[in-house]
Formats: C-alpha cells, structure tokens, sequence
C-alpha cells in the first residue's frame, strides 16, 4: 500500500528502515508521548516492529495499517502512522502516529494525517475514526482538532506510557466521515 503527497511517501515499513526507525523514535522527547513504544528503542524492537506490521499486511481482511512516512525529498522514513482495529462492518477504525523529532513543525504529520485520513473514509468506506490523545500532548491534541475531531471527553489516569512509566489522563476523539467531507 501507497500512499503519495506533495512531500510524502506513506508505505509498509521495510527492512532497509531499521536504521531510520531507531534514529528518529529513540528520543523520550518522542517516545514519552506514545503508548506502547519502550525508550531506549533498539535495534531488536525496529525488527520487531517491522515484522509485525509485514504480518499485520497479510492479514485478509487487515484490520491494522502500521505503515512509515517517508520524506521523499531524503529518500528515508521519518515517522510512522497507523490505521488500526480497523473494523469493517462497523465502519471504525483509530488513528495513531508520530515524527521524528527533526522534521517537527514543517507541516509533515498534517500532510500524512491528511491522506491517512483520506484512505479511511474513501477506500475503507469507514464512517469514523477516533484518536487517543494523552492531554499532557498539546501537539497530537492540536492536530486533532485542526482535522476536526470532536472531543468526547477524557479518561483519568488510563494509560501508562511504556518510554517512562509516566501514568496519563487520555482525551477521546472523534471524526465521523460527513464532518470530515464538509
């Protein structure tokens, strides 16, 4: 799967990413805002990861999208975003997804989330997608309201982020398909 913006390249990891996945999410600058990511990353957990998502590709019918976002101008991954729990016939999915800390704040998740975004509601044929934020993320909380998910509220001291250990209170999103084509 493939998918292309003006500045991206949005595909299944490959092995050739090991390198490129350690750099960019072995920062607690990054991996303390994610759920299930350990910090320090290691070569082990990129072959993991990676392995993973090839076995979750094969999958009939896939249900988890765990694809790399790759900047084509550097020809190398530099973040990841997924499309999981993916639910045909009820019509749900949930969105996740970081960036290295490099490419932050150049528009680049924005791009990604938007095709991702795209894929869900048009060629999933799915009528909502929800997303987990930890309110302590004023960016991913951000990005969620810019692509107009409506918070539904907040669960107290529900996740435990497993970069530090660090116990979070949760905002609940979500983006039904006809908020998203208006």
């Amino acid at each position: 799967m493939r998918l292309i913006t003006k500045r991206l390249i949005i595909r299944e990891f490959q092995k050739k990413d090991a390198p490129h996945l350690i750099v960019n999410i072995n920062n607690l600058e990054v991996t303390k805002n994610l759920l299930v990511v350990p910090h320090p990353y290691t070569e082990k957990d990129a072959k993991w990861w990676i392995n993973h998502c090839k076995e979750e590709a094969r999958k009939k019918p896939r249900q988890n999208y765990g694809l790399a976002i790759e900047l084509a101008s550097e020809r190398k991954m530099v973040g990841g975003i997924t499309l999981n729990k993916v639910d045909v016939f009820q019509g749900t999915a949930e969105i996740g997804y970081w960036l290295g800390q490099k490419y932050w704040m150049q528009g680049l998740m924005s791009e990604a989330m938007k095709a991702m975004i795209d894929f869900g509601f048009n060629k999933l044929k799915l009528r909502r997608i929800n997303l987990n934020a930890f309110t302590t993320n004023p960016a991913s909380n951000g990005l969620a309201k810019k692509f107009g998910f409506i918070y539904e509220g907040m669960r107290r001291k529900a996740c435990r982020s497993k970069a530090n250990g660090d116990i979070h209170d949760d905002n609940i999103y979500g983006l039904l398909k006809e908020d998203w084509v208006k």
